[in-house]
């Protein structure tokens, strides 16, 4: 399930975020990327342990767990901090699968990757090339959103981000552990959701069979959750 959510930052967070990382400590990508990723990731991120680093991405964390579009299709129960990457001119990320289980900062926890998500910071007329390339059930989409829109997809998918060509592609990338492992009940509850969400603005929609529905969707949540 591949989901855009547009919109994700504001004009004024977008500006705030590019400001600091322009003078922000950056270091080859290939630090994070293990086993066979490594050869084929070509790029460069901002050290983790920076105060930019942490300041950025909990700009982030904060905005992730209230957004209700973004909750409904992670059911999230733990949340990566952000990291943020760049890719200048002929620099590209080959593909790969994102490990499945990642060591949370200065913890002893780990997170097991069910949702993978990538934040655009750079507006598309400004690079080229730089696509996200997302393997699914019915062949590769290409995904290349304006500045400020996220893109969540499960992170057991095959994906690259193509070369780029002119410009500067900036993101941000985030991963999820889910209340609701199986990728498959949590479509269908994201479905769901959005349904009853949608039913809830309308005018005429009966009370009593929307109470219902929502008791559904709050059972099938309660069977499928590992909390």
């Amino acid at each position: 399930m591949l989901v855009v959510v547009e919109n994700f930052l504001s004009a004024e967070e977008l500006v705030k975020i590019r400001t600091a990382l322009a003078s922000a400590p950056w270091a080859d990508g290939q630090i994070t990327a293990g086993g066979l990723a490594a050869a084929s990731k070509n790029n460069q991120q901002v050290d983790d342990k920076s105060a930019t680093a942490v300041d950025m991405a909990n700009i982030l964390l904060c905005k992730l767990g209230h957004h209700p579009l973004f909750v409904s299709a992670t059911i999230p129960q733990r949340i990566h901090p952000p990291r943020f990457n760049r890719y200048g001119i002929g620099e590209s990320y080959g593909m790969h699968v994102d490990a499945p289980i990642m060591s949370m900062p200065n913890s002893n926890d780990v997170l097991r990757s069910d949702v993978s998500a990538t934040v655009f910071l750079s507006s598309p007329d400004t690079y080229d090339g730089g696509e996200l390339l997302i393997e699914g059930q019915f062949g590769a989409q290409e995904v290349k959103l304006n500045a400020g829109d996220m893109v969540v997809y499960p992170s057991s998918s095959l994906h690259q981000v193509s070369a780029v060509t002119r410009g500067e592609r900036l993101a941000a990338i985030l991963w999820v552990q889910s209340m609701v492992a199986d990728a498959a009940a949590r479509a269908l509850l994201f479905d769901l959701d959005q349904s009853i969400q949608a039913l809830t603005r309308s005018a005429t929609t009966d009370p009593d069979e929307l109470t219902r529905l929502t008791a559904v969707y709050h059972n099938l949540v309660r069977r499928w959750a590992h909390v």
